[in-house]
């Protein structure tokens, strides 16, 4: 595979987390960690089913613990912390605060082997974070104490993801099909958790089931398979940079499916943490 062929289907990943926020929205009131259960037990079964037919299985035994262990708090911990935060705060707000993962990975990797942490990498962060502020002191609903801990999760969220992301390049080696894995243990850890601190409450329409499904067949599952791909042989520098599109596009679907309310500050908020992120990764591409 080509180094551009795999940037382009890690390209893909991007494009499905944009209807991430739009699903979660719409398997309301189910709780987040069984959300988390449901979603990862469908991608996770799926992603092992096709490495069974690919022959990918046997490959798995080799792989290290660590890279489960990474790879399992990585997705269970992002997850877990966002489907909460669009529970306790409005979807626009904490996703685009969640988003703000693009421009940490940016400014992580500065601190990788090999890389250095320029002062464009600064200046792009000061900007994104200006934009997550203007967006919970300015946004739609102006600030509330009452969404305060949502959007805390959010940022812990974006934390955690850009965390992952970073880290997973120092075991490129492991194969794609450990990704199944790593959503059938986010299931499995999920579901003891949801039973002793949450209610259950399944999805009570049509529309509420479809929203699940939708989040395991593609942000929730096949975007991290392609994703994985895109990381550790594509080019990471410009997969980075055109991740700082899903804030926009999250936004846009969001606004389109009449779940937010176009404004002023959210565009601005937006085009901010879109316009930092750029900015860091301008930074990163210079010899």
């Amino acid at each position: 595979m080509t180094r551009m062929r795999a940037t382009s289907i890690g390209f893909v990943a991007v494009l499905l987390w944009a209807l991430l926020a739009l699903f979660t929205v719409g398997s309301a009131p189910t709780p987040p960690l069984l959300l988390n259960t449901l979603c990862f037990a469908l991608g996770g079964t799926l992603g092992l089913i096709w490495a069974a037919k690919t022959g990918a299985l046997a490959s798995l035994r080799k792989v290290p613990l660590k890279v489960y262990v990474l790879g399992t708090l990585g997705l269970f911990g992002y997850h877990a912390l966002y489907f909460s935060a669009l529970r306790l705060a409005p979807a626009a707000e904490a996703g685009l605060i969640a988003y703000l993962w693009p421009l940490l990975i940016v400014v992580f990797s500065g601190l990788l082997p090999g890389e250095r942490f320029r002062m464009g990498h600064l200046i792009g962060a000061a900007i994104g974070f200006g934009g997550a502020a203007l967006l919970i002191l300015g946004g739609s609903n102006g600030f509330s104490a009452q969404y305060a801990l949502g959007y805390g999760l959010a940022f812990l969220c974006a934390l955690t993801w850009s965390s992952y992301s970073v880290l997973s390049r120092l075991v490129g080696d492991a194969p794609t099909a450990t990704v199944g894995v790593f959503c059938l243990a986010t299931a499995a850890l999920s579901l003891p958790l949801h039973l002793v601190f949450e209610e259950t409450v399944f999805p009570v329409t049509a529309l509420g089931w479809a929203s699940v499904a939708g989040l395991g067949l593609g942000p929730v599952g096949l975007a991290f398979f392609v994703w994985d791909i895109g990381v550790k042989q594509g080019d990471i520098q410009l997969l980075g940079t055109s991740s700082y599109a899903a804030p926009l596009l999250s936004t846009l679907v969001l606004v389109l499916a009449g779940v937010a309310a176009p404004s002023y500050s959210l565009l601005w908020a937006a085009l901010l943490i879109t316009g930092g992120a750029v900015a860091a990764a301008r930074a990163s591409l210079r010899p």
